[in-house]
């Protein structure tokens, strides 16, 4: 997103031909070897060669929100790509290449390169956590991520992350990015989406956030027969058999089909926004700052596994491309940095307060300070119970009972993981891709180290965010 600004900034002249984004790479490799890629803003992963001395280059953005795959045939030869099951039919073994990382052939093991003071709770304890330096930041994320040739338009749950991202969308949608708003946009109209059963929560949410911030809205319905007939197709094309994620990657693709079918062809998203703030539920039960702070880095650590993934994939799929501002790195470095203690919630004090205090004038207060709903939740209640019930069908007690003998690694403990399980290993029979999807107990998307805060919510079996709906400011 900052090519422009990089292109200025070289000291020797690059003939460049095309007005891409990506042919940046190529100069600033010339200029700084491999030490370019912490200055990049984008979204990323790729593959440089350099013939001159027969060098490669491979190197994925800040927190993986481009997928990578790594694979070594029989005769150890490597092989790239951006999705498992181009690797599948050609080699042994197969690994996610690491978030943040860069492997030069040079070196030939992958190391970091993207490292943030903010990572030490005691280089942000105490810093400001102002609303206004958060909305200006969010803003200059969204502006940058604007920066398109093509049909565009945002996703629009009817929840406060996605409301925000659409509300500021919307305030620079009618300027061309590219030129500094001198012109008018190609597509002046901001359209959004959104996907639900009928009834759905997030629909009327949803209906509410367009009418107030003025997009052009597309509200989409699908049954639960639909989702259920999917589930193969979509466990094939994210690759994973995580059970949140696929819950709420069904409907999530479905929608990409009639997004790219209207012409769309990119989509802002509100991804990141609960694991930089502590939006999730279950960390209402923190017990201090750092804790919620170094379980924030765990989230963002581990976002590439879920959510970033979900939204990628399931929109890819469709020739869509998913850009998310809140993961934009300038952001993160002003909303990480601010003190733990702010982003806490408690008594008289919602989730997300600092974010909602920051965007509260451009949202409804229905929307401003509406209760976080899951994806998977907020498309219909009756989507997750259907799915258990489809499982049960699916899965006897017997199969259920052996599932260490079949799937020795991440075991699934119930039968709707262990029909995803099966699907995923249809498509995906090597160990190792088994492997490059995570396990450990999770309620409400917590990591596995958090359920340590509460002994009442290692008893919890179901991930879903209605687990701990009971977990808010009534209940204090």
């Amino acid at each position: 997103y900052n090519h422009r600004e990089l292109r200025a900034s070289l000291a020797r002249p690059y003939p460049f031909r095309t007005e891409s984004d990506c042919e940046v790479i190529l100069a600033l490799y010339r200029e700084w070897g491999t030490d370019f890629l912490d200055e990049l803003n984008g979204i990323f992963a790729f593959v440089l060669y350099d013939a001159d001395c027969d060098r490669y280059v491979v190197a994925r953005d800040h927190l993986g929100i481009v997928p990578l795959y790594t694979g070594h045939d029989e005769d150890g030869n490597l092989y790239v790509a951006s999705e498992m099951k181009a690797l599948v039919p050609v080699c042994r073994s197969v690994r996610e290449f690491p978030a943040g990382h860069v492997l030069d052939s040079e070196v030939g093991e992958p190391r970091p390169y993207y490292r943030r003071p903010w990572r030490d709770h005691v280089a942000v304890e105490g810093a400001p956590a102002e609303p206004a330096m958060i909305r200006e930041a969010l803003e200059g994320a969204v502006r940058r991520q604007l920066m398109s040739d093509v049909p565009y338009g945002v996703l629009l749950s009817g929840g406060l992350d996605s409301s925000i991202i659409a509300a500021t969308a919307k305030h620079f949608a009618a300027r061309r990015i590219e030129d500094g708003g001198r012109s008018e946009a190609w597509w002046p109209q901001l359209h959004s989406f959104a996907i639900g059963l009928e009834g759905a929560p997030d629909l009327r949410a949803a209906r509410d956030a367009a009418e107030h911030i003025g997009t052009v809205h597309h509200e989409f319905h699908f049954t639960v027969q639909e989702g259920i007939d999917a589930l193969s197709d979509v466990i094939h094309h994210l690759e994973t058999y995580d059970v949140t994620t696929v819950r709420a990657a069904t409907p999530m693709y479905l929608m990409a089909r009639r997004i790219r079918a209207m012409g769309i062809k990119m989509v802002l998203s509100g991804e990141g926004a609960d694991e930089i703030f502590g939006g999730y539920l279950y960390f209402h039960r923190a017990p201090d700052p750092r804790s919620f702070h170094e379980e924030t880095l765990r989230k963002l650590d581990r976002l590439h596994l879920y959510d970033c993934l979900r939204a990628n994939k399931a929109m890819a799929a469709w020739g869509i491309e998913a850009r998310v501002p809140f993961l934009d790195r300038e952001f993160l470095d002003v909303a990480m940095g601010i003190d733990p203690a702010a982003k806490m919630a408690g008594p008289g004090r919602m989730e997300k307060h600092v974010l909602r205090e920051a965007f509260a004038d451009a949202l409804p207060a229905s929307i401003a300070w509406r209760q976080k709903e899951q994806f998977s939740d907020g498309v219909g209640y009756g989507w997750i119970d259907s799915l258990r019930v489809h499982a049960e069908e699916q899965v006897s007690e017997r199969e259920l009972a052996g599932a260490r003998y079949r799937f020795p690694y991440n075991t699934p403990t119930t039968k709707e993981a262990y029909f995803y399980r099966s699907l995923f290993a249809e498509h995906f029979p090597l160990d190792s891709c088994a492997e490059c999807v995570p396990g450990g107990p999770s309620v409400a998307c917590s990591t596995p180290e958090a359920l340590a805060w509460d002994a009442s919510l290692a008893a919890v079996t179901d991930p879903s965010g209605r687990a701990v709906r009971g977990v808010h400011v009534s209940a204090y």
